[in-house]
C-alpha cells in the first residue's frame, strides 16, 4: 500500500510540474519580439516531443518480426498507424466544429490533449517501472527527474496561445494544465497494476497524431503576414525550443 501511495505522489509531482509554466503566461505585458520567440519556442518543443515519443515507438516496431532492423512488425505498425490517424483526425474534427476559428482557449485545449496523451504513456512507464525495478532504485529516480523536467517544458506550449492575450483567465488555464498533467497520475496508477507494450504503442500513436495536428495551426499563425526580419526570429525560436527539449531529455 505504501508503494502504491508513493507512486501516486510521485506521478502527481511529475504531472503537476506542468503548472510551473503558469508564471510565464500570467505576465502582464510582453514585447512583440518576445511573444514571437516564445510561441516559436513552443513549436520547437512540440517538434522535439514528436521525435522523443517516436524514439520510444521505434524499438517496439522493429523489435520483433524484423530483419536486423530493416523491417517493422506489420501488425504493430498497423496498430501504430491507426492510433496516429485517430489522434490526428480527432483534432481535425474538433477544429472543424469551430465555426469562428481557433481561439486561444481552443488552440490551448488541442495542445493539452496531445500532451496529455503523451503524459499518460509516461505515467504507465513510471508505474510499471516502480513495480519491476523498485520505486527508489536509481533507474526509477532518474526517470522521475527526467519526466519532471520534461513536463515543465510541456507546460509552456499549452500556455503559449495565451501570451499577451487579454483573455487570461486563471481558472481556464488551470483546467487546461490539468488536462495535460493529470493523465500522468492516471497512467502511474494504471501502470502500477497493469502495463503492456500494446497499450504504450496505442497512446504514443495517439499523442504523435494529436501533436502533429496541433503544430500546423501554430506554424500557420506564426508565418501569417510577417516581414523577413520576424521570419528569421521565428526560425531562431523554433530552433531554440527544439534544443531546450533535447537538453532537458538528456537528464
Amino acid at each position: 500500500m505504501a508503494d502504491f501511495l508513493a507512486v501516486v505522489l510521485f506521478s502527481a509531482i511529475m504531472g503537476f510540474s506542468i503548472y510551473l509554466a503558469l508564471p510565464i503566461i500570467l505576465k502582464k505585458h510582453s514585447s512583440s519580439r518576445t511573444i514571437t520567440m516564445l510561441n516559436a519556442g513552443a513549436i520547437g518543443i512540440l517538434i522535439f516531443l514528436i521525435m522523443d515519443i517516436f524514439s520510444d515507438v521505434a524499438p517496439i516496431l522493429y523489435k520483433t518480426n524484423s530483419l536486423y532492423g530493416y523491417g517493422a512488425d506489420p501488425f504493430l505498425s498497423a496498430i501504430f498507424a491507426i492510433s496516429l490517424t485517430v489522434g490526428f483526425f480527432m483534432l481535425y474534427r474538433f477544429e472543424g466544429k469551430s465555426p469562428h476559428g481557433l481561439t486561444p482557449s481552443k488552440t490551448s485545449l488541442m495542445i493539452a490533449i496531445g500532451i496529455g496523451l503523451q503524459n499518460l504513456t509516461e505515467g504507465l512507464v513510471f508505474g510499471s517501472l516502480s513495480v519491476s525495478v523498485g520505486l527508489f532504485s536509481g533507474v526509477a529516480l532518474v526517470v522521475l527527474i527526467g519526466f519532471i523536467m520534461q513536463n515543465l517544458t510541456e507546460g509552456f506550449p499549452i500556455a503559449a496561445p495565451f501570451i499577451n492575450s487579454s483573455d487570461k483567465k486563471l481558472g481556464v488555464l488551470a483546467m487546461l494544465f490539468l488536462i495535460g498533467g493529470l493523465p500522468t497520475v492516471i497512467g502511474g496508477v494504471v501502470g502500477f497494476f497493469y502495463n503492456s507494450t500494446m497499450l504504450n504503442l496505442i497512446f504514443d500513436g495517439l499523442a504523435i497524431g494529436a501533436i502533429l495536428y496541433v503544430i500546423l495551426p501554430m506554424i500557420k499563425h506564426q508565418f501569417k503576414n510577417i516581414e523577413p526580419q520576424r521570419q528569421n526570429l521565428i526560425y531562431l525560436g523554433i530552433f531554440i525550443g527544439f534544443i531546450i527539449g533535447f537538453l532537458v531529455n538528456l537528464i
